[in-house]
């Protein structure tokens, strides 16, 4: 979600009411640290994903929240895995708009609940295309009962992270949050230049902190996180009289569903490939590249994981080409110049399937 940057005395004014709200906020015999990476000894948050080049961060907050939810109701972890592209588009997300409305999110999740990535993986796009899950999807959902807003005080919102779990957390953000690289980040400089949406998995009152996980991928930050200081959370407020800080509860559904799971492991976006030879992408952004996709130089080997599976077909622009029916599951990939879009479609014994989608861009 993109803003205009705003003047310098804005973002004082902000962080001075912000400072001001903490200092008001009443003891309490909530602990000095609480973090759902270790409840009892175990982390029941799922691994940082990377929601890059698209602007679907309201989706990926929501979902990370919902899998930490779905681990811990079961009380063991097991990788839930949730399609953050339907969810975005389904609950009516535009590339174009830049975001898709949380609360159109959080009611979609209550009326239809999204199915697991295997429906709809995301193909990491930096635009509008035509979309549609797997037509057995509403069997495979998770939904919510309830969401609402947490008032914005440090012990309202730590009360909320005890008692529902996870939170979205509508955020603006500074130019110096750009050169994010670890520690306690504490706003310096910079007017407010973006919105984005993050998960806050828990706090510690000791080093003054949230601690919050993002989706750019396990490189960025603190493998994926970043310990925010109470001062400098500016929560925002874009849907009327919310607070920014968002609470889901009540998860149920197909859980688990029994199909499945199948990932290209490589090539990956962003990525530079001289004959199957991983090299470092050093221009992200070249007008006649698609953003994202990574760029083949010669031959490469498509690599797949892939749980509860028998076959594994893999296309190229929507054309079979290639089945196997033994692990590892992989096949040699090479093409004409330009574009081209890798899938791949596992099956179990009973038919029942999963799909993983990439865009490819050929150069020789």
């Amino acid at each position: 979600m993109k803003l205009p940057c705003l003047p310098i005395f804005a973002i004082v004014m902000v962080l001075l009411v912000q400072s001001m709200i903490h200092a008001e906020n009443t003891q309490s015999d909530l602990p000095d640290s609480f973090s759902w990476q270790n409840i009892n000894g175990i982390d029941y948050v799922t691994p940082v994903k990377n929601q890059a080049p698209a602007p679907t961060c309201e989706a990926y907050a929501l979902c990370a929240a919902l899998e930490t939810k779905l681990q811990y109701n079961a009380q063991q972890r097991y990788s839930p895995d949730l399609s953050e592209t339907h969810l975005y588009f389904y609950a009516g997300g535009t590339y174009e708009a830049g975001y898709v409305n949380i609360i159109d999110a959080a009611n979609y999740l209550i009326t239809y609940g999204v199915p697991d990535e295997g429906c709809y993986p995301d193909p990491h796009r930096p635009f509008d295309y035509p979309f549609e899950s797997l037509p057995d999807w509403p069997g495979r959902t998770v939904k919510i009962t309830e969401w609402g807003w947490v008032e914005r005080t440090d012990e309202a919102i730590k009360q909320a992270l005890i008692d529902h779990g996870p939170l979205a957390v509508c955020m603006y953000l500074c130019q110096d949050f750009n050169f994010y690289k670890g520690g306690i980040y504490k706003h310096t400089w910079g007017d407010i230049s973006t919105g984005h949406v993050m998960t806050i998995v828990g706090y510690d009152d000791t080093q003054h902190c949230w601690i919050i996980k993002n989706s750019a991928g396990a490189d960025w930050g603190e493998d994926g996180y970043v310990r925010m200081d109470y001062d400098s959370a500016m929560f925002a407020e874009w849907y009327g009289e919310d607070t920014g800080i968002m609470y889901i509860d009540g998860a149920y559904g197909n859980v688990q569903p029994d199909v499945p799971k199948v990932y290209i492991e490589n090539p990956k976006i962003f990525h530079t490939y001289l004959f199957g030879t991983e090299i470092s992408q050093l221009f992200r952004s070249i007008s006649w590249f698609q953003k994202g996709a990574p760029r083949l130089l010669g031959q490469i080997m498509v690599e797949v994981t892939a749980e509860e599976t028998e076959i594994v077909e893999f296309y190229v622009d929507d054309e079979l080409q290639y089945t196997d029916d033994t692990t590892p599951f992989e096949w040699n990939f090479s093409d004409s110049f330009g574009l081209h879009t890798i899938k791949v479609i596992a099956y179990d014994d009973t038919d029942s399937m999963s799909m993983d989608i990439l865009d490819v861009f050929v150069i020789i």
